[in-house]
């Protein structure tokens, strides 16, 4: 067994793989030999020591898709054998170790790619929208950074729910692309006024729901966008990034909610739940479908990792495991 570790914080270069112990399911959990794994903006701030609470070494990865070799105690809503994806630490490797209450079954018709690019961005996206936020049809939703792969599922969300949705991105190509793949308006967050354009197309009423990842660079614009009673929904806070405001939104009700998957107490008996009646035939039917930018194989993690720092890419980038 090999992985992806990072034994000491820097550059794309740190990444090294090394040989691994023999992973051992215990109970609740179950081995998997990954097939693909997908690449998270998180994890780049986790290989350079910016990520709150990283601890050295540690095997790279957040999410994958394989097939189960073997079940620990207590496991019972999958076997060996079957096709799986889900959260996982340690997933750029060629097995790792799943908690049962975070996999999900791999529709037939989802290949290992396609089902590794889903469960970072999209339930993120999912639980800020479905679950936090309760986003409604009619509802008009700004999304920062709709060219990443939570942005990219965050729109498809929101137009399944029937809610006018408008991005943001730092270039005027990520915005075509936010555009073409379904949204209502999308706005380069470097040379638009945020604000004024948000009123004009929403003749006045402003943003009901607003996903907020940047920080301090788009705060204030993303807060004088808001609607009253609108709510802004902050996630990403584990790279540290710092935001400030003045207490007067208060004058406008605005709520602010911040949220991570990985600490919410709402995340598996909510949103797990509804994402596995809800989402996963969607994904099925086609209806649904994770945004993958770049396929590599998983030697070239080092490559993967340069792109991403370079911000270029829309959606995800998803490693082929070629060991």
């Amino acid at each position: 067994m090999f992985g992806w570790r990072v034994a000491v914080f820097g550059g794309p270069e740190v990444m090294e793989w090394v040989e691994m112990p023999e992973l051992v399911p215990g109970p609740g959990q179950l081995r998997v030999a990954v097939k693909a794994s997908g690449i998270n903006f998180a994890e780049t701030r986790m290989r350079s020591g910016a990520y709150i609470g990283q601890a050295l070494p540690f095997v790279m990865g957040m999410e994958s898709a394989g097939i189960v070799e073997a079940v620990g105690p207590g496991v019972t809503s999958v076997a060996v054998g079957d096709r799986v994806f889900g959260r996982a630490r340690g997933s750029h490797a060629t097995h790792v170790l799943f908690d049962e209450v975070h996999t999900l079954r791999l529709p037939d018709s989802l290949s290992f790619v396609e089902g590794a690019a889903i469960p970072v961005g999209w339930l993120t996206a999912w639980h800020a929208l479905v679950t936090v936020a309760r986003s409604r049809a009619g509802e008009k939703v700004l999304i920062e950074a709709i060219a990443s792969s939570v942005g990219s599922a965050a729109l498809q969300i929101a137009k399944w729910q029937g809610c006018w949705v408008a991005g943001t991105a730092s270039r005027d190509d990520k915005c075509a692309r936010g555009i073409a793949a379904g949204a209502d308006a999308a706005y380069n967050y470097k040379t638009g006024n945020l604000p004024e354009l948000v009123r004009h197309d929403t003749n006045g009423h402003g943003i009901d729901i607003g996903l907020m990842t940047i920080g301090e660079e788009t705060a204030a614009a993303l807060f004088e966008s808001m609607a009253a009673e609108g709510r802004i929904i902050m996630y990403g806070s584990t790279g540290g990034r710092q935001v400030c405001f003045n207490l007067n939104i208060g004058m406008r009700n605005l709520q602010l909610l911040a949220m991570s998957i990985s600490s919410s107490a709402r995340f598996i008996p909510e949103s797990m739940r509804s994402f596995r009646e809800l989402a996963l035939p969607l994904f099925a039917s086609g209806k649904f479908k994770a945004v993958v930018d770049k396929t590599l194989p998983m030697s070239a993690l080092v490559e993967a990792h340069a792109m991403v720092d370079s911000r270029t890419h829309y959606g995800k980038i998803v490693l082929v495991n070629d060991f």
